[in-house]
């Protein structure tokens, strides 16, 4: 299976920022144990390269595993060396974007407006990451004249609202702060406590 259709198949995309370098293998762990198989690790994490690395070794066809926070070419180039299948980005950047086709691996730009979004869509973007996400109204509105491209609506979804914006047509969500927090002390009970997150998403998701 390609990236993209991994993507789209799973549609939850679990954001690590922060996380504690030594614990990131336990902390992905306990996503799989839940059911997420798309793993982000952001590029202004301590040893995001290593770690990205480091987890495609470790789940290698258990999980895909993706960079976060690409700003530029160099970023992309740096994340495709170290095994990212994909690029996701909060911002247009049309560099980003043409390494991560020219490499194979799957493109998803950050956009807000309409318009930036169909400039990602024009420049080969596989994905729109919606971003910042205000509400589902607002993706709702967003894909009405522009149901034909994929988007990702990111930030304040939880197991709460993940139906809501699952109807709107989006195609996959990017959520973090609702599974893992930068601020926890990973222990055995946090470990728990993420996996069962994890689930609930998972459940709300196709419930």
């Amino acid at each position: 299976m390609t990236a993209l259709s991994q993507i789209l198949e799973h549609k939850i995309v679990a954001i690590l920022r922060g996380m504690p370098p030594g614990e990131i293998i336990n902390i992905a762990n306990a996503l799989h144990n839940g059911g997420v198989r798309l793993l982000e690790i952001t590029l202004n994490s301590e040893s995001a390269l290593p770690a990205i690395e480091q987890l495609n070794h470790q789940f290698k066809n258990k999980m895909l595993i993706g960079a976060g926070t690409v700003i530029d070419e160099k970023d992309a180039q740096n994340a495709i060396a170290a095994g990212a299948a994909f690029l996701i980005s909060p911002l247009l950047d049309a560099t980003v974007i043409k390494a991560a086709k020219d490499a194979g691996v799957a493109s998803i730009p950050g956009a807000f407006t309409p318009t930036e979004i169909i400039t990602a869509y024009k420049n080969g973007a596989d994905i729109i990451k919606l971003f910042p996400c205000l509400n589902a109204d607002y993706v709702k509105n967003v894909l009405a004249p522009l149901n034909f491209i994929k988007i990702m609506p990111t930030g304040s979804i939880d197991a709460s609202n993940i139906q809501s914006f699952a109807k709107t047509g989006a195609v996959a969500f990017g959520i973090g702060s609702a599974l893992v927090s930068r601020e926890a002390s990973v222990n055995q009970a946090y470990l728990e406590t993420i996996t069962a997150k994890a689930k609930q998403l998972v459940a709300a998701l196709h419930g």
